[in-house]
């Protein structure tokens, strides 16, 4: 022990105590999904604070020549029969009460009880020391030691934070239509209990229309249970918005649900409401369970195993390389849906699996905030096999009985931290949209890849748009780079319009049992939709000097190895506000889009002269700024688009009109400058008139430094009014222009002037339709 003593003397200086800020994995390996809880354990490095599995803390310790890890294993505690009657001298573990993580009633993070083992293990030679040999050691080495021990173990894991953080499920908003609320005076007095649906007779799950006094029953479960969607169809045929669950009031409070609002919500004045119908709040005791009681039942099933299972069918359970599982963080089902499909990709699979070995021999000192290694660990974690294996039962204590039907899978809480960080939707635990994360995620995998193969190239087409100018007859044709096809939906080509009518027919006249019928439309005719020329308005015609007429064609100027198909299901009603098409889409297994091949300029076509329309400004030059239209601007703004964006919208539609500026916005919601300011030509803040002298030579230095030009640099400074994250976003949203930019200054082009090969444009494969 004496000889151990000397080694952690001789290391004393490099073990440090956790300080409020450090980050502490103790709870991930940094390369890797083990945990204390995987064979092996985990070694968290007491100086930097990284964990490692078993694996890979001898590689860790070879490249950063630090040698003291303490080492943490646990072991699960067989579970009792009753949670609430622990023989163990431990107090019974509390069931969760509200349906939030990591605070006071909700989820804990540690669903299960463990048996935790710590020590400080010396390398190389894996020299073990316990927390009853520091007793034995100098005071200056034990009292260190000690610290550091304590303060690691003490410290919250930033899985634990990521988990904790701003997630609470249940907490509800006031409804907009609760403070003035109209109920009928038609004499509907509610008993206390015996209900029973209106129209069904059903005797659960029922809803009184806080209106009328309806009864009705709740919505139709995915498993055929719940109800018959009385309740909601009742809503559908008068527009009686609130109704509040019978059985969940008490004097605390309902459940209350808004059908305009499409959500659980709040209501100031349900103690009114409830009198209205004959109800006392203050004498009414629970009888049936809440919808967050609801949430939190089926958020306890194990693995969620029981939500998935098919209605009378036992599905057989995989295990084995590439049917890995990713555990839900609480909202993360968009990523992990998205990351499971890209890694299906060969492409994804030969960047990041193949080369998982290069990738970590070349990580920073910190891979927990790579990108390459993180999309690295990810990618081997779902394809290599080695989390899909059974979960061990925790009631199982000598590995006797069958194993769980879930698997061990992998938990993305680390990657989702990196991906997410700064963005102000992707960052936080909000449900959010996995088309937009798939653009996003493409869009840093295009920061990261500007050498050496690029996985979203597997994606990438070119999209050639024909408009030709209805008067003259001329066309003009432009190419653009996309990665996702949106198709839109014609709901006047449903193939069940007679049945659509007539159950629309029933409920007009007040049929309670009218069925809900979703629209069918078929994938052709969104596809026909997509193809069909678009008849433009308000084109400024270069040929004829004014604004005409055009119609503009959209076709594939080239077809990706893999196609990414977004069905547009959101629109806006006439009050902007978005909604959802209730439609069915069958899609076929083999798909051929030769038909929309671009075909170029036609023979005989003449083409639009290059002339730019005339800007938007006053003849005075000491004005600099656009005329525009206050207030579109104004209104615009009032529906919460940013300033800048609703000044571009009305700018870029010649001061047209609220309908025109909406649909430039609904146009280029996605566009990396959207927010940007305003920029014209002219301007001493204009593209191609800032002088060089007033840009940041600490910015272009850093994007110089990223494989492109000065001048492609400069352009995007000037683009984005001289800020660096914008220029960066700016600069890859622009490849196609830029790559045209190949002269650098004193007439050298980029290549000549780095000695290398300029950096790659946007390369797209061609293959069949």
């Amino acid at each position: 022990m004496a000889e151990v003593g000397e080694v952690l003397m001789s290391v004393l200086s490099t073990i440090r105590v956790p300080k409020p800020g450090d980050r502490v994995h103790k709870d991930e390996c940094a390369l890797s999904f083990s945990s204390p809880e995987s064979e092996g354990g985990l070694y968290v490095c007491m100086n930097s604070f990284l964990g490692f599995g078993s694996q890979y803390v001898d590689r860790h310790h070879a490249r950063s020549g630090q040698r003291a890890y303490l080492h943490i294993t646990r072991t699960r505690k067989a579970k009792k029969e009753d949670d609430n009657n622990s023989g163990s001298g431990h107090p019974p573990k509390k069931k969760p009460t509200r349906l939030a993580i990591g605070i006071e009633g909700g989820f804990d993070v540690e669903q299960d009880q463990y048996e935790e083992d710590v020590k400080v293990v010396i390398l190389p030679d894996r020299q073990e020391v316990t927390s009853e040999d520091l007793a034995t050691m100098p005071d200056v080495v034990r009292e260190r030691v000690s610290l550091s021990m304590a303060g690691i173990m003490a410290a919250d894991s930033v899985s634990h934070t990521l988990q904790v953080q701003q997630w609470d499920g249940e907490v509800r908003q006031e409804s907009r239509h609760a403070a003035d609320l109209k109920q009928l005076d038609n004499g509907v007095k509610i008993p206390p209990s015996g209900w029973r649906c209106e129209v069904c007779d059903l005797q659960e799950n029922l809803w009184m229309n806080l209106t009328d006094g309806k009864v009705m029953c709740g919505r139709r479960y995915f498993d055929g249970s719940g109800g018959n969607n009385h309740a909601l169809l009742h809503f559908q045929e008068t527009g009686y918005p609130l109704a509040v669950k019978l059985g969940t009031i008490t004097p605390d409070g309902a459940d209350v649900y808004s059908y305009d609002e499409d959500d659980m919500v709040l209501d100031s004045k349900l103690p009114e409401h409830l009198a209205h119908f004959g109800i006392d709040m203050m004498t009414m005791e629970k009888t049936e369970r809440t919808m967050t009681e609801l949430e939190i039942a089926v958020n306890q099933r194990v693995g969620e195993w029981e939500v998935i299972q098919e209605s009378g069918t036992t599905l057989r359970p995989l295990f084995g390389p590439g049917l890995t599982g990713m555990k839900n963080l609480g909202n993360s089902c968009y990523l992990n849906s998205v990351m499971q499909v890209l890694f299906t990709v060969p492409d994804f699979q030969s960047k990041y699996v193949s080369n998982i070995d290069k990738i970590i021999d070349d990580a920073p000192s910190d891979p927990t905030q790579d990108f390459k290694t993180q999309v690295a660990k990810l990618g081997y974690g779902l394809l290599s096999g080695e989390y899909s294996k059974p979960a061990p039962d925790p009631g199982d204590e000598n590995g006797a009985s069958e194993p769980r039907g879930d698997q061990i899978g992998i938990a993305p809480q680390m990657f989702k931290a990196l991906v997410g960080r700064g963005h102000p939707e992707f960052s936080t635990n909000r449900q959010q949209d996995a088309q937009e994360f798939l653009l996003h995620f493409i869009n840093m995998v295009e920061r990261n890849c500007r050498s050496g193969p690029n996985p979203s190239e597997a994606f990438r087409f070119l999209v050639e748009e024909r408009i030709v100018c209805q008067q003259s007859q001329k066309a003009k044709y432009t190419q653009r780079v996309d990665y996702i096809v949106q198709l839109p939906v014609p709901m006047d080509q449903a193939t069940n319009t007679e049945e659509l009518q007539e159950a629309e027919r029933r409920r007009e006249e007040g049929d309670s049992s009218a069925p809900t019928v979703r629209a069918q439309i078929p994938f052709t005719a969104c596809m026909a939709a997509l193809s069909e020329p678009e008849i433009l308005t308000d084109f400024w015609s270069s040929a004829v000097q004014a604004k005409t007429t055009a119609t503009k064609t959209t076709r594939f100027a080239s077809f990706p190895d893999h196609l990414v198909i977004q069905i547009k299901k959101f629109t806006f009603g006439l009050d902007w506000v978005p909604k959802k098409l209730d439609v069915s889409i069958d899609v076929p297994d083999t798909l051929d889009l030769s038909a929309l091949q671009a075909t170029g300029q036609q023979p005989g076509e003449e083409l639009l002269p290059e002339v730019a329309p005339p800007p938007l400004m006053t003849p005075d030059v000491e004005v600099k700024a656009p005329v525009l239209d206050d207030s579109t601007v104004s209104q615009l703004c009032e529906m919460g688009f940013p300033m800048e964006a609703c000044r571009k919208a009305v700018y870029y539609t010649g001061n047209t009109g609220i309908d025109a500026a909406m649909n430039w916005i609904m146009g280029h919601m996605d566009d990396p400058d959207f927010s940007a300011p305003l920029v014209l030509p002219g301007c001493s803040s204009g593209p191609g008139t800032t002088p060089t002298e007033s840009l940041s030579e600490e910015h272009l230095a850093t994007i110089v430094s990223m494989g492109f030009s000065r001048d492609q640099a400069t352009k995007a400074l000037r683009a984005t009014s001289n800020v660096l994250d914008r220029a960066v976003d700016w600069i890859f949203s622009h490849l196609d222009d830029l790559e045209s930019m190949d002269v650098s200054e004193g007439g050298r082009s980029a290549a000549e002037s780095e000695g290398r090969e300029p950096p790659p444009g946007p390369r797209v494969r061609d293959g069949p339709g």
